[in-house]
């Protein structure tokens, strides 16, 4: 549980990046910003297999985030493609959430108490949070496929460590109603501290915490606060992340449904308390077992999809959500179209819809920001996806043309009009075969990396009036 040794040059590159946005640079095309271009993928590089030094993006499974004095770290679940799985937690930085450097281990090997309960050989989903002078460290620790599990909770006055075990937080067995894994601490608006936790089961728990120890306050499990009709992968419920957004004063439950295999999405649910319910953007109770299909309750945020071009990824999930200043970040794991073996690293940049819904950019974060974009560069051709609830797996694109005369068409979608607000909002009107308004969806646009072409581009992101993802990308090449 020693120190892990610093990086030479990095505090100097943090206090550059923290300074200022998480993006330390861009290209301007005429009055727009553009990211650089970031560090490349390297994808499916056997050569890293063993080489832990030089994971960034690979091998990070259950990312969570969070922001300190030296850098964003994610903390992730233990994980290594090709290789025996070494237990502690894996740890990684950044200064700008797009270069990430491998740090090590949190913790050698899983805590004797849990190993005990559980007979776990490696930590899963851990969690980090900073409160009282100190930073707290939960983790999880599970006998596969059961919900013989346990929570625990390890604490630092660094976050490179070392970490103190503290024991147990909570521990389930069988006939106990939640599994005790997934833990997510989250702060209420009144500055006090819930753990929320579960995976399949009995569904996504939260239980206050006394901000003296982080353990709870109270026995038992706590309030149910999201399930799913059955215990299946199909049915699966997992990987609860809460935020509170002070300027909307509401709760955001973020989960992952189905398998974490093949066809995990993520879905979103809002409240009035931290408590619950929480409900998505048709009112559907995130609690609600009765409702068919079940895969129709949560806003669909984030799935599986394919651009026409490049590298297409599947069962994306698990996500942590980074507030820095007004700014917020999804973090994620996906995995690999070629090879669903690799789980990768994911941050994509949130915004807020004008009736107060999360959405995430279909593309990673590269370091854009919010923007006026210039209407003039807005018609041409793009692609669509739509993360419709019904598809298991991928999402596919199809061309959309939009035009500088206010239409759009597409020979597989439809045609419509489009308006735009002169800032970063379009306006998309679908009209049927009469010219009567079918449906109307509200899009946000970025000046983004176009990660599949490797050259800046436009992207838009928004909601259809079903709670799914709309997602765009302009594939013309991008002018001054």
């Amino acid at each position: 549980m020693g120190k892990w040794r610093k990086q030479t040059g990095f505090a100097a590159l943090v206090a550059l990046c923290l300074a200022g946005a998480a993006g330390c640079g861009g290209k301007r095309t005429a009055d727009l910003v553009f990211p650089d271009p970031p560090p490349p993928d390297n994808l499916y590089d056997t050569s890293v297999l063993d080489r832990e030094s030089v994971w960034t993006i690979n091998n990070a499974h259950d990312p969570s985030i969070i922001k300190t004095d030296k850098g964003y770290y994610v903390f992730s679940t233990d994980v290594h493609v090709g290789g025996p799985v070494r237990p502690g937690l894996m740890v990684r930085k950044s200064p700008d959430l797009i270069r990430w450097q491998w740090v090590g281990y949190a913790l050698d090997g899983v805590p004797p108490e849990a190993e005990a309960w559980t007979g776990a050989e490696g930590l899963w989903a851990p969690d980090v949070e900073q409160r009282a002078g100190q930073y707290r460290l939960y983790y999880a620790a599970s006998a596969f496929g059961t919900n013989r599990s346990y929570i625990g909770l390890e604490t630092s006055t660094d976050i490179e460590g070392p970490w103190m075990d503290q024991g147990k937080v909570i521990a389930t067995q069988s006939g106990d109603a939640p599994n005790a894994i997934d833990p997510n601490v989250v702060t209420d608006a009144n500055g006090n501290p819930w753990l929320a936790y579960g995976s399949f089961f009995g569904g996504i728990y939260i239980t206050p915490l006394d901000p003296a120890t982080g353990k709870p306050k109270q026995p038992g499990f706590g309030t149910r606060i999201a399930a799913r009709a059955h215990a299946t992968e199909q049915g699966a419920v997992e990987g609860p992340y809460i935020i509170y957004q002070p300027k909307l004063k509401k709760y955001y439950l973020f989960v992952s449904y189905d398998s974490l295999f093949s066809d995990y999405n993520v879905r979103v649910g809002r409240s009035d308390s931290i408590t619950g319910p929480y409900v998505d953007s048709l009112g559907r109770t995130m609690t609600d077992t009765s409702f068919l299909p079940q895969g129709a309750i949560g806003n669909k945020i984030l799935g599986g999809y394919k651009f026409s071009t490049g590298e297409g990824w599947v069962a994306p999930g698990h996500n942590s959500v980074l507030r820095d200043g007004d700014n917020y970040y999804l973090v994620h794991h996906a995995r690999g179209e070629t090879d669903k073996n690799w789980p990768y690293l994911h941050v994509r940049k949130l915004l807020w819809t004008a009736d107060g819904w999360p959405v995430v950019s279909p593309e990673r974060y590269a370091g854009e920001t919010e923007q006026p974009i210039p209407k003039r560069l807005i018609p041409g051709n793009w692609e669509r996806i739509v993360q419709a609830k019904a598809i298991d797996g991928q999402a596919s694109s199809y061309p959309l043309a939009v035009k500088p005369d206010g239409t759009f068409a597409s020979d597989v979608l439809g045609h419509g009009t489009w308006t735009f607000d002169g800032d970063h909002a379009m306006t998309m009107t679908w009209l049927d075969k009469a010219g009567k308004v079918r449906e109307t969806e509200t899009v946000l646009l970025l000046a983004s990396w176009d990660w599949e072409n490797n050259r800046p581009t436009l992207v838009f992101t928004g909601l259809n009036p079903d709670g799914e993802a709309i997602w765009g990308k302009k594939i013309d090449p991008i002018r001054k």
